[in-house]
């Protein structure tokens, strides 16, 4: 039964990425408005550091962050010291 559940969860993947891709028209993009200034494009490096370094980047400082300013006190206890602990 699962079996079939995955080939109808993947059948309905492909098909709504297909149809998404066939409505989408990027022939409008070509069309210049009224007021449309795009200004000068980014190179290969100003694109990966923009959307790629950047982001992760921004990431390893939120989770330095948590990490360093984790005041819960929680801690995990290993099995053998649990019996000590109650005995104590």
């Amino acid at each position: 039964m699962d079996k079939k559940n995955a080939l109808r969860a993947g059948a309905l993947a492909a098909g709504t990425t297909l149809m998404m891709l066939l409505m989408s028209s990027p022939a409008l993009a070509l069309a210049r408005d009224d007021g449309d200034d795009p200004g000068q494009g980014l190179s290969v490096v100003q694109t990966l550091g923009l959307f790629v370094l950047l982001p992760l980047a921004l990431f390893v400082v939120i989770a330095g962050l948590v990490m360093v300013l984790d005041k819960s006190k929680i801690r995990v206890i290993k099995p053998g010291q649990a019996k000590a602990r109650a005995k104590a």
